[in-house]
């Protein structure tokens, strides 16, 4: 495959870096020079230093003959722009845009990106994006990791293996044993920052991270044997009234009994918040300040959630809520240099912006193939739902004798209301919507064995 991607931020710099990875010819277009020297010195791919709107600056890129544009420069309009050039000199078959100006994504608008108005066929919102990431988060409060799929039939969760845990020293055969109605597999471990495919009698110890598949009305069980079962959190502090705080605590109205407080330090956006909410008490001050933490109720809070601009901010404002006697924080982490230190400071979960936006933009470019991805282990492992169509080479075979390449383990196979594990004795039948978990160095593999034969179009 062949695509331009404009914008060589962080979010381009990964989509780059991943298409690349996976054997793609990648044209990376930006105005800085900087940033395109950067991306060519890291990458295996071209750069162009241009305006990622202009058509002669497209034309530059090799967008005549590529079969996508990725447009994730830091405006909305240069990335619509590009789209709409790209489609009517060039007749780019696939175009992905970042929006982030909710006015643009509003629901009285929904006819704006139409292929007879802006031709651009996926949007992507970092903001939603990131903020349906949490409220999936706040779903399974003692997961350091979510990931569903198959419409949350099937859930991958990350979870620790702590001191006193009632699994440490357990492996794959003895939990099945124990279990053997629960339905769940671990099929991952990160241990010491290295992540692996674990053997049926590899014991998980206590520091892993353990990777789980489990059956949607399963997690609860499987939250309580790994020794993390918490309940969802009842009074939540925001730190940030931005639009992924605002989203955020506006999801947390609708449900019964959940009590809502944010800390924005811009009056302005204050003011805004308190408009746009019905029932959070919107406090301005500086979510640095112990005084307007404890007027918030941070001491009783059950979870503080800190969603500035500002990483550091995030960072402190989370170490102070857990001192002042919040239960658990969860914050916005931009910086992939600054994951490290989560476990120092007694950060529960952290999330990447990037990376939530690079994992959904890569859903959409491997669709027809792969319906559904989730990065895992800051990056070093992906889960996959693919689905198998009619002419694949998976129809047929058996879940349990599947040959599959090194480093991927099946998570499961659903089909309808049904959840299938390594275990059970099934056939891989069409339409079977397959999950998987998959070392990064295997992903392309996995997207092989999801292939179909032209003929099936």
């Amino acid at each position: 495959m062949k695509a331009v991607v404009c914008g060589a931020g962080r979010v381009g710099y990964g989509i780059a870096r991943e298409l690349a990875a996976e054997g793609n010819s990648v044209t990376v277009v930006d105005w800085s020079q900087t940033l395109i020297d950067r991306v060519t010195t890291d990458l295996d791919v071209r750069g162009v230093v241009g305006h990622g709107s202009h058509p002669d600056t497209l034309e530059r890129a090799g967008i005549a003959d590529a079969d996508l544009l990725v447009a994730v420069t830091y405006s909305d309009e240069t990335n619509m722009v590009a789209c709409q050039v790209a489609h009517s000199l060039f007749d780019t078959p696939l175009k992905i845009a970042r929006v982030r100006a909710q006015s643009y994504l509003a629901k009285s608008w929904r006819d704006l990106f139409a292929r007879g108005a802006l031709p651009i066929d996926v949007t992507i919102s970092p903001e939603l994006e990131v903020s349906r990431s949490i409220l999936q988060r706040l779903e399974t409060p003692g997961a350091s990791a979510t990931a569903p799929f198959a419409n949350n039939r099937l859930q991958v969760l990350g979870l620790r293996v702590d001191e006193g845990s009632p699994i440490a020293g357990t492996n794959r055969d003895h939990l099945r044993e124990l279990f053997p109605d629960l339905g769940m597999d671990v099929v991952g471990v990160r241990r010491e920052n290295s992540v692996f495919i674990p053997e049926e009698r590899d014991p998980l110890s206590v520091g892993d991270d353990a990777y789980v598949a489990v059956a949607g009305p399963h997690v609860p069980r499987v939250l309580d044997v790994f020794g993390h079962q918490v309940q969802r959190a009842r009074r939540v502090v925001i730190i940030g009234a931005g639009n992924i705080g605002v989203y955020v605590a506006r999801a947390l109205e609708r449900m019964a009994g959940v009590r809502v407080r944010i800390i924005e330090a811009d009056k302005t956006k204050a003011e805004q918040a308190a408009d746009n909410l019905q029932r959070t008490v919107v406090l301005h001050g500086d979510g640095l300040d112990r005084r307007l933490l404890r007027e918030a109720g941070v001491e009783d809070a059950e979870l503080a959630i800190c969603l500035t601009n500002d990483d550091k901010v995030n960072l402190l404002s989370a170490v102070m809520a857990k001192r002042e006697g919040a239960q658990r924080t969860l914050c916005l982490v931009n910086e992939p240099g600054l994951k490290d230190v989560r476990k120092e400071l007694g950060i529960d979960i952290m999330i990447d912006p990037r990376g939530v936006t690079v994992s959904t933009i890569l859903q959409h470019i491997r669709r027809g193939r792969i319906t559904g991805l989730q990065t895992l282990a800051d990056g070093q492992a992906e889960a996959l739902e693919g689905v198998a169509l009619a002419t694949s080479p998976l129809i047929g075979k058996s879940l349990r004798d599947l040959e599959l390449p090194e480093d991927v383990s099946v998570c499961a196979l659903v089909r309808g209301e049904k959840v299938c594990f390594r275990r059970d004795n099934v056939t891989i039948e069409t339409n079977d919507r397959i999950i998987v978990f998959a070392l990064k160095g295997a992903v392309p593999k996995v997207e092989q064995m999801f292939r179909v034969s032209l003929e099936y179009f």
